[in-house]
């Protein structure tokens, strides 16, 4: 079969794979269609067992880790998807430092600082995706960024082999890092905190969520922001002044709650958030000047 080897791995560490598994039920958006084969490595020696043997087989696969910032075609993929979940997933703490692996739910290493008293990842909390994920795109929000609080991160090479890399070497910018594509994965990050009030950190991380669930259209699925924000503006603000508030194509709409987001308002098919993407660059460029950029990953 032509995928015997990563079952056969795959076995060998009790890691869990899926054949022809529909990936809508992965992604925040709700649309996707199938893959081959779904991997969950347990452990980076697993994963990195696996992608030494897809680089012996000549065999390209996607990788993927909350899915909050992905949208995939409803044709479906025609090659494996490794997603780095809950499986590689620790977080453990010496100190000020957090080492969390790449498949850790931001919000959980959150939770957990805080209950520590240690201070600086505040900014992350509500942020939906991994600690890998939110490496890999420098994610931020309400004046902070991953950059601020990285110490160092491990990652695996196309060939399977580990190398950490320090901060000050990892080119983050916004929404960009070193890794950016590149064949490699994340698969522990290490982050320094400092010492804080609990009670303080808490509230802070309250008022943040609740300025999101203000602000954001958390009752709908979506990818969070659809687009990078521009130099000296914001999207939702050029979005808005196009016209383009509620705008939508099937179930897919620009949000009316912040335009910076195209949501799925029910059964929106992939083809509908295209649609709704393209117009929005066509006619934001056609009245502001400006070129958007997607933050949205696309998988077609």
């Amino acid at each position: 079969m032509k995928y015997s080897f990563v079952k056969e791995i795959c076995e060998r560490y009790n890691a869990e794979y899926i054949e022809n598994e529909i990936l809508s039920d992965y992604v925040s958006f709700k649309i996707g269609g199938k893959c081959p084969i779904l991997i969950k490595p347990k452990g980076s020696e697993c994963l990195c067992e696996l992608m030494a043997a897809f680089k012996t087989e000549d065999c390209p696969y996607l990788v993927m880790g909350r899915g909050s910032n992905l949208l995939i075609s409803d044709k479906g993929l025609d090659r494996p998807v490794i997603m780095i979940s809950s499986d590689m997933g620790s977080i453990e703490f010496d100190g000020h430092r957090v080492t969390a692996g790449a498949g850790a739910p931001l919000i959980s290493v959150c939770r957990e600082a805080a209950e520590r008293s240690l201070s600086g990842i505040e900014f992350a909390y509500g942020i939906p995706g991994s600690a890998g994920g939110a490496v890999y795109m420098n994610a931020g929000a309400y004046g902070g960024e991953m950059k601020d609080i990285i110490e160092s991160c491990t990652y695996a090479d196309e060939y399977g082999q580990l190398h950490r890399i320090q901060n000050k070497d990892m080119e983050l910018s916004y929404r960009h890092s070193f890794f950016s594509g590149k064949p490699y994965i994340i698969t522990e990050v290490v982050l320094k905190l400092e010492n804080g009030d609990k009670k303080d950190i808490q509230r802070k991380m309250s008022e943040l969520m609740g300025k999101r669930r203000e602000k954001q259209p958390l009752e709908y699925p979506s990818a969070g922001s659809t687009f990078k924000r521009p130099e000296g503006d914001f999207a939702g603000r050029l979005i808005e002044a196009a016209g383009l508030k509620g705008f939508s194509v099937g179930g897919a709409q620009v949000s009316e709650k912040h335009c910076g987001f195209v949501v799925n308002k029910g059964n929106a098919r992939f083809e509908d958030v295209i649609g709704v993407i393209e117009t929005v660059k066509k006619r934001v460029s056609e009245t502001s000047g400006r070129e958007l950029e997607c933050e949205v990953v696309i998988w077609s």
